[in-house]
């Protein structure tokens, strides 16, 4: 399987580039994916969620009342969890809500989200290119001329690119990334996705 490489201004090169077997060709495993996604989401939550339970609520350790014959419930003290102001019963406490996903298992996820871009045409590859200043316009431009500007867009660039980061940063649907910080949920979540000619040579290197 091979892919032109196209430059900035949406024309090819000329040059093709011969995809690995082992990553963009294997045969996509859903649940991988849905694993893998579900860490990566859940390790964004914050988990400090905390409400008081009986024992860190302030007040009387007294009994209310008698525990027989006043024809209603019994009762202990005024910190029942029944009673407005009292403890919470098994409220939320601080928790890392990260699991543990073994490295196989994550891996397998992101070439099996490679896999889906290729099955579906969303993926493409652009010759390495460079910007001698941040500007907004320049990389809106390379966007329509590669026929990106109606996609939510993720570029992926093999180092970081300082000028290249900050002219994508202001656009709504666009994205750039390094390799280091590709994953399963940046891919799944892009409508397009474009590999510089330099950072898919690691990707397949390395693999």
């Amino acid at each position: 399987m091979e892919l032109d490489v196209m430059n900035i201004s949406g024309k090819s090169t000329g040059k093709k580039v011969k995809l690995n077997k082992e990553i963009f060709g294997i045969e996509p495993n859903d649940h991988a994916i849905y694993l893998d996604v579900k860490q990566l989401t859940n390790r964004k939550r914050q988990g400090t969620s905390k409400t008081k339970e009986r024992a860190e609520i302030r007040g009387s350790r007294k009994k209310i009342k008698r525990q027989k014959g006043t024809g209603t419930a019994r009762f202990g003290d005024i910190k029942n969890p029944l009673f407005r102001g009292g403890g919470r019963v098994f409220g939320p406490r601080p928790r890392s809500y990260g699991g543990k996903l073994n490295r196989k298992v994550k891996d397998l996820a992101r070439k099996s989200a490679l896999a889906y871009k290729v099955q579906n045409k969303q993926m493409m590859v652009v010759e390495d290119f460079n910007m001698e200043a941040p500007k907004t316009s320049e990389f809106a431009a390379i966007q329509k001329n590669l026929k990106l500007d109606d996609k939510k867009s993720l570029f992926v660039i093999d180092e970081r690119n300082k000028n290249v980061y900050l002219s994508s940063r202001n656009l709504q649907n666009s994205k750039v990334i390094t390799l280091s910080e590709l994953n399963t949920y940046e891919i799944m979540n892009a409508s397009a996705l474009c590999f510089v000619e330099s950072s898919l040579e690691v990707l397949q290197k390395n693999a």
